[in-house]
C-alpha cells in the first residue's frame, strides 16, 4: 500500500513525523519560515521543501516535481498560521494571514487527494472567522465535490500527549468514504477505569529519564535540555511559588507585578508551574519563559527547557531543530504534536486496509 502525503504549513515537521511513524512518504512539503524549514529539512530530507510563501508556491509546478498524477495522492494537510484565529490575539482585519487557509484549494484542484485534513485552532469556527471556515467548507463541497466532516474539536491529551491542546479538526473525502475522529486513546483518572482506555499521560511521563538542572545548567550530551538563566528577581519569585501546580497568587506583594496586584488581572498562568502529576497547559511560543504562561518546571526553580517542551509535543529525542534557543521554542510551540497527527494517520491507514 502506497500511502503520500504532502504537507502544506509544515512547520518543523510535526505533522509529517507523525505519519512517518505509520509509513506515510511526505512527497513535499510547504513552509515560508527559513528556520523551521532548515529544521524539517534536517529531519525529513527525502521530501521535497518549498521554503516560500503558499501564495507563490504553484501546485502544478509540485505535481510535476513530486511524479504524482492527478488522485494518487493519498492525504493532503494544511494547518495554517493559528494566531490569527486565536482567542489571544486582536484580530487584525488587515491580516492577510486570516486567508491563507484558503491557499489549500489550489492544491485540492491540481492533486485531488483521497483525504484531506486541516489543522487549527477552535476560534477559527467563531465569529468572524466562522466566515472562511465557511468559505472553505462550501468550496470543498460545491467546487470540488468533496464529503466534508467536522468542524471537530479535539483535545491532544486524549490521544496520549501529555498536553491539554484543543484543536479543530475538518476532514474531506474525495470518495463516498465517511470520515470522523480517530477513537480516543487516553482518558481522564475518572473515566480511564470505566473504559479501559489508558490514562492521561502527565508531566511527570514527559520528563522521565530526561536530567535535572537548575536555572543557567546546560547538559553536557543534550543540545535541546538548556535552562534559561534567570534573574535573581524571578528566581526569588519561584521559591514562593508552590511545586505542582502553584501560581502567582502565591508571591508576596512585594514580589508582584503592578500589572498583577489586581485580582482581576487575567493571564492566571503566567508565574505558573506545571504539575507532574497532570498532562500540562497548551504550550505556546513562550513555552520555555515562564512569564509568558505556567512554563515553569514542576518542582525546579526554572522555566522547562526546549527538550522538556519537545517531549510534551512528543517529539521524539532524535529529532533534530535549528535555531538558537528562542527560535528553537517558538518552532516547538507551534508544533502539531506527533502523536495527535499519528493518530489521524493511524486512522487513514485503517481506512485504506478496509476499504
Amino acid at each position: 500500500m502506497n500511502l503520500t502525503l504532502i504537507d502544506l504549513f509544515s512547520g518543523s515537521g510535526g505533522v509529517t513525523q507523525g505519519f512517518k511513524n505509520q509509513g506515510f512518504q511526505t512527497l513535499a512539503a510547504v513552509e515560508w519560515d527559513h528556520i523551521a524549514a532548515e529544521t524539517y529539512k534536517t529531519n525529513h530530507p527525502d521530501a521535497v521543501m518549498y521554503e516560500e510563501d503558499i501564495r507563490k508556491v504553484k501546485p502544478h509546478d509540485m505535481k510535476q516535481e513530486v511524479k504524482l498524477s492527478k488522485g494518487e495522492l493519498t492525504v493532503l494537510t494544511a494547518c495554517a498560521p493559528c494566531q490569527p484565529f486565536s482567542r489571544q490575539t486582536r484580530l487584525n482585519k488587515k491580516d492577510g494571514r486570516t486567508q491563507l487557509i484558503l491557499k489549500v484549494l489550489p492544491f485540492v484542484e491540481v492533486f485531488r487527494p483521497k483525504y484531506i485534513m486541516v489543522e487549527n485552532v477552535p476560534g477559527l469556527n467563531k465569529g468572524k472567522n466562522k466566515a472562511i471556515l465557511n468559505k472553505l467548507i462550501n468550496s470543498l463541497r460545491n467546487d470540488h465535490h468533496y464529503k466534508v466532516f467536522g468542524p471537530f474539536i479535539v483535545d491532544a491529551v486524549n490521544y496520549g500527549v501529555p498536553q491539554f491542546r484543543k484543536r479543530l479538526i475538518l476532514l474531506a473525502s474525495r470518495e463516498n468514504i465517511t470520515l470522523s475522529l480517530p477513537e480516543i486513546t487516553h482518558l481522564s483518572p475518572k473515566n480511564e477505569k470505566q473504559t479501559g482506555k489508558l490514562l492521561w499521560n502527565t508531566v511527570k511521563d514527559a520528563f522521565k529519564n530526561i536530567p535535572k538542572l537548575k536555572s543557567g545548567q546546560k547538559s553536557k550530551t543534550d543540545l535541546l535540555h538548556q535552562a534559561r538563566t534567570h534573574t535573581k528577581l524571578n528566581l526569588e519569585r519561584l521559591k514562593f511559588i508552590p511545586k505542582n501546580g502553584g501560581s502567582r497568587h502565591s508571591l508576596p506583594k512585594r514580589l508582584q507585578l503592578a500589572c498583577h496586584k489586581n485580582d482581576n488581572a487575567g493571564f492566571n498562568d503566567v508565574y505558573g508551574r506545571m504539575d507532574f502529576r497532570k498532562p500540562a497547559n497548551t504550550l505556546t511560543t513562550g513555552c520555555t519563559n515562564f512569564t509568558k504562561g505556567r512554563y515553569a518546571h514542576p518542582t525546579a526553580n526554572r522555566a522547562i527547557t526546549p527538550r522538556e517542551a519537545a517531549r510534551l509535543q512528543t517529539f521524539p529525542d532524535q529529532y533534530q531543530f535549528i535555531g538558537n534557543y528562542d527560535q528553537v521554542s517558538v518552532q516547538i510551540g507551534n508544533a502539531v504534536p506527533v502523536l495527535l497527527a499519528e493518530a489521524f494517520a493511524k486512522y487513514f491507514v485503517k481506512i485504506e486496509q478496509s476499504s
